[in-house]
């Protein structure tokens, strides 16, 4: 984005390395990207409220038609898209960036409940694995990794948003710090407390009637209303901008309610959270987060200007980033069908 101040977004910098080609490929990718990570985001509600609440059901009454019932995940996941609407319609990132600051803290919670629970609660660190390295869950365990990492269309958006923009690399280095020794605490936690039992989501294993199972999943719950908003925001603002011309509110809350029923849809449809994840991580924060940069900024500033370190660099990143698109997205691709 250094290279000319006309670039504020990421199709921005598409368009600039490839013309519009670039812009419309680059869209492509980030919008199905984000528009399928907030999908994700209300499978994982659907499936903590499930836990917390098991076998709850709603029966709806159509008059002579008969009754519809439902139940489980699929209800949980109406009401909690009926709840997150109205976060889609806050327009002003500051205001998201306080709403976004609560699923920082709740990630902390999460884990520090997670460590309660093996140390207060009984449920230790016995956890029954049969091999510190299985190569044939690499796939999936890489295209998760790489979903954990999946802020990258959002970047220029939000450096854009800054008040004091020279401070953005400093805020990605601190942030993507933070966000690794979260991660990990979480993993080397998870495995060690349930080895291969450990499910997509460890509140699932967690046990029943504990006061820190409770509170990791209420915790964990909290993640998706703040973070739901911001994924979606992008895409929104592009549609506005491609049918709206001027300010016009109840267009924008129409358009931003359209994203999210699209969601919803889409998480009634396949509410599978590991292997969809893993395919969003493998396909698309892939080609998002590692491909697309490098594969632009090549192309912007030229490999004359680049290092001989950073070019090996580059080329290392997109070689590994190939691989796991390609073992993740065929992995995730037959567990999906599988499930079905």
């Amino acid at each position: 984005m250094g290279a000319s101040p006309a670039m504020r977004s990421y199709p921005d910098i598409g368009a600039r390395a490839f013309g519009p080609k670039g812009r419309f490929a680059v869209s492509l990718i980030m919008y199905v990207e984000l528009h399928l990570v907030a999908t994700g985001f209300l499978i994982l509600e659907g499936d903590n409220l499930d836990k917390l609440f098991p076998g709850t059901s709603l029966s709806l009454g159509l008059g002579p038609a008969g009754i519809v019932v439902v139940s489980g995940k699929h209800l949980f996941i109406l009401l909690v898209s009926i709840l997150v609407v109205p976060t889609t319609w806050l327009t002003n990132l500051s205001v998201l960036a306080y709403v976004s600051g609560s699923g920082v803290l709740s990630s902390l919670v999460l884990v520090f409940c997670v460590l309660w629970a093996a140390l207060v609660d009984g449920v230790g660190f016995q956890g029954n694995g049969t091999r510190m390295l299985n190569l044939s869950g690499l796939p999936t365990a890489l295209g998760l990794f790489t979903f954990c990492y999946s802020g990258h269309p959002i970047f220029p958006t939000l450096c854009n948003s800054m008040r004091e923009r020279e401070r953005f690399s400093k805020v990605l280095v601190i942030c993507f710090v933070a966000c690794t020794l979260n991660y990990g605490s979480m993993a080397i936690l998870g495995y060690l407390m349930y080895g291969d039992e450990v499910e997509s989501q460890v509140t699932l294993n967690l046990p029943q009637g504990k006061l820190s199972s409770k509170l990791a999943i209420y915790t964990a719950l909290i993640n998706p209303f703040s973070k739901y908003a911001l994924m979606v925001t992008p895409l929104a603002t592009a549609i506005q901008e491609k049918l709206i011309s001027g300010n016009k509110r109840a267009m924008s809350i129409l358009i931003r309610t359209f994203i999210v029923i699209s969601t919803v849809i889409i998480a009634l449809m396949l509410p599978f959270f590991g292997p969809l994840m893993t395919l969003v991580g493998s396909l698309l924060c892939v080609m998002a987060s590692f491909l697309l940069p490098c594969i632009c900024y090549l192309k912007i500033f030229g490999t004359a200007s680049c290092t001989r370190a950073e070019l090996v660099l580059i080329v290392m990143i997109i070689i590994f980033g190939f691989f796991v698109a390609a073992s993740g997205t065929y992995s995730s691709l037959q567990k999906i069908i599988h499930e079905f």
